[in-house]
């Protein structure tokens, strides 16, 4: 594993929940520390300084090769693999830093941030239902057709900003309802055909 990128609010549900237009404007990235990934069937510390953890489950997009200013075309060639994962967010640290216009680094990037499922090699599919429940009660549900973007035109995207590489990780965005975890919790993110990822919060 390389790098993490995550692409923000690529549903129009979501990007309306967090009060943004939901028209196809140009995909903007965050990145995550390549430690803050954990695999699934693991039992994680609540994260320190929050009392408003987030959970958005994703399509995540393995790379097994990389370059620089993509052609759209040519991006699915370079997909090594997917799962699906959850981006934990901070939420309360990430609404201050937004409210005083300061990063928000530390509400993304912190420690086992991005726990994900097994991956599984070839092309991610297209459509299909993507979910996540909290102690078996479904929160979020939608289908990666939804996506603003699609898998080859975030990659494409991605590599006019920064050179991509084999081993980067793509969080390719979430559906509508994000929500809070708490202490004691299990949540368990599926996407149709593949292993879940499945954590527990102490």
């Amino acid at each position: 594993m390389r790098r993490i990128f995550c692409v923000g609010q690529n549903y129009a549900d979501h990007a309306r929940e967090m009060g943004s237009d939901p028209h196809r404007q140009p995909p903007f990235f965050f990145t995550k520390p390549a430690d803050a990934v954990v695999a699934s069937g693991l039992s994680l510390p609540y994260p320190a300084r929050t009392a408003d953890l987030h959970h958005e489950v994703e399509l995540v997009v393995a790379l097994g090769r990389g370059g620089s200013a993509v052609n759209a075309a040519d991006a699915p060639s370079m997909i090594f693999g997917y799962a699906v994962g959850i981006d934990l967010t901070r939420r309360d640290m990430q609404a201050e830093a937004k409210k005083t216009g300061r990063p928000w680094d530390m509400s993304k990037g912190f420690d086992q941030s991005a726990p994900i499922g097994p991956l599984v090699r070839g092309l991610p599919p297209s459509k299909g239902a993507i979910t996540l429940s909290i102690d078996g009660q479904v929160r979020q549900a939608g289908d990666l057709a939804d996506m603003i973007w699609n898998v080859a035109d975030i990659i494409a995207f991605l590599s006019t900003y920064v050179a991509v590489a084999a081993g980067d990780l793509i969080f390719t965005g979430t559906p509508a309802g994000v929500g809070p975890i708490h202490r004691g919790e299990r949540v368990r993110g599926a996407l149709v055909g593949i292993e879940p990822v499945d954590v527990t919060f102490l």
